[in-house]
């Protein structure tokens, strides 16, 4: 039935004048649990079904979606499609242009082993369970929290040039959290990642690889020992940052000032703007030389947040060089705005979150690539600095230039030697001066490609994951500081 679905919207659209149409159709299947202090807190299932129809007429878009799928509903939904073209058309300012694409009829789906919509709801729930009853044995752990998320997209696109193109992915997500309370502090670590932990386009099979249970009482530890750690120092000095807390440095001071309709101020919500304007493409040093960044949605580069084979314009998934040996060489494009960079093509950027959104660019995997150092040798080459891991806050400017992070641990590095502890460390800096301090990045043998399920864009609101790939890397000349100190 998707198929007949979408053929209606398609061929009504052009009976109504419209010079092209696409239209998505999408079955989304949603699991959340989360469990709060040996208690479950949240155990929801969803599942949405619908048809977005975008299209072109009188030389601008309109757009429309239904979840009324009978062929009356369909058809008015793209009759409504091609009206909002044509009223959007008496406010342009120039005609849409697309870049060319050739027509894809395809049929993808992302490997996994294990469907986790498959396996009973009260054995997920029971492993959340067992990791938090672990977490709390320990003793100062004030609250422990665990949770997963899985989501099941079954997606047709079709368009009027052709392309008909079917695509399932299956994501799965899992991560905890013990949080300690002592007089005014409150500590917190997380595993494996904070804000949801560890989210990619895998089964069940990858809840089962991070033995939540099997870290349980080392998370609930750190926790309660950070409170008695010391405050980390204040002044400019060398940082090592864990691959997770790079993750999200690429997410913020790369990954978002990259998207193209920010740059052209087709987009300004959540801090929407960017310093990357068109005249700095080919000519700003954005980092050192050994910083390699691609923006990668092919499955070779992994089964992240942003894998695809093609995206929501029906462009195939393509390996875009970000940041060249420290040049900045690429934007995130779609076929509408590929020309103000002088591209044929669009870089297959275009997302949507469901089937009643427009498709916006999105990342997709923005990675750092690995360097070539061992994390050990690194480590001992390194006579005084601050290690921080997993993220706890950050804050940057709309235009992505000035940042500040803080993250939930750190130890000192005295000597080539992880020492002591340290609690509240944070960073600041400008996007630029920072990839340009990066002396140093580990090797394949200790890179992650991490997933944050909860990029939020766009107005209404997307919410949509992406991938990034990193390896703990060393930065000079840093500025240090103690975030939450009392």
């Amino acid at each position: 039935m998707m198929q007949d679905w979408a053929n209606w919207g398609i061929e009504t659209a052009k009976l109504r004048g419209a010079t092209y149409a696409d239209a998505r159709v999408m079955d989304i299947r949603q699991r959340d649990i989360s469990t709060k202090n040996g208690e479950v807190g949240n155990l929801m299932e969803t599942e949405t079904l619908g048809i977005g129809i975008r299209v072109v007429a009188s030389g601008a878009w309109g757009f429309a979606s239904t979840d009324r799928l009978t062929r009356e509903g369909v058809q008015a939904c793209a009759a409504q499609a091609v009206a909002i073209a044509k009223a959007s058309a008496l406010a342009r300012r120039k005609n849409v242009a697309l870049a060319p694409e050739q027509a894809h009829v395809d049929t993808w789906q992302n490997p996994y082993l294990k469907d986790p919509f498959r396996i009973a709801v009260e054995r997920q729930i029971d492993l959340l369970l067992a990791a938090d009853k672990d977490m709390r044995r320990v003793k100062g752990v004030t609250l422990a929290e665990g949770s997963m998320s899985f989501r099941r997209i079954d997606q047709l696109f079709v368009s009027s040039t052709g392309s008909s193109i079917h695509q399932l992915k299956m994501q799965s997500g899992a991560g905890m959290v013990a949080t300690s309370y002592a007089g005014s502090e409150i500590q917190k670590r997380s595993y494996p990642n904070s804000f949801g932990g560890q989210h990619t386009l895998q089964g069940y099979e990858l809840i089962e690889s991070l033995d939540l249970v099997g870290h349980a009482q080392r998370t609930g530890e750190e926790a309660v020992a950070l409170h008695s750690a010391a405050q980390c120092p204040e002044g400019t000095g060398t940082i090592i940052l864990g691959a997770s807390q790079l993750s999200l440095q690429i997410h913020e001071s790369i990954g978002h000032p990259i998207e193209l309709d920010r740059v052209l101020g087709q987009e300004a919500n959540f801090a929407g703007m960017s310093f990357l304007t068109v005249d700095k493409l080919r000519k700003l040093q954005y980092g050192s030389e050994i910083v390699n960044v691609v923006a990668d949605a092919r499955l070779a580069h992994g089964p992240g947040l942003g894998t695809f084979a093609y995206d929501d314009e029906g462009v195939p998934a393509q390996c875009t060089p970000i940041i060249t040996n420290g040049l900045f060489t690429g934007y995130l494009s779609n076929r509408e705005t590929a020309a103000a960079i002088g591209e044929t093509r669009s870089s297959g950027t275009m997302r949507t979150e469901s089937w009643n959104r427009l498709p916006i660019i999105r990342m997709t995997n923005v990675s750092l690539n690995p360097g070539t150092w061992n994390y050990e040798d690194l480590i001992a080459d390194t006579d005084d600095a601050i290690l921080m891991e997993t993220n706890r806050s950050w804050s940057i400017d709309d235009r992505r230039y000035q940042f500040q992070f803080s993250t939930e641990i750190g130890w000192e590095i005295k000597n080539g030697k992880i020492a002591r502890m340290i609690k509240n460390p944070s960073y600041s800096g400008i996007t630029t001066e920072f990839w340009n301090n990066c002396n140093a990045i580990c090797s394949r043998d200790h890179w992650t490609l991490w997933g944050t399920p909860n990029c939020g864009k766009g107005q209404p609101m997307q919410t949509m994951g992406t991938g990034h790939g990193a390896a703990p890397a060393r930065f000079g000349n840093i500025k240090l500081g103690a975030a939450f100190a009392k």
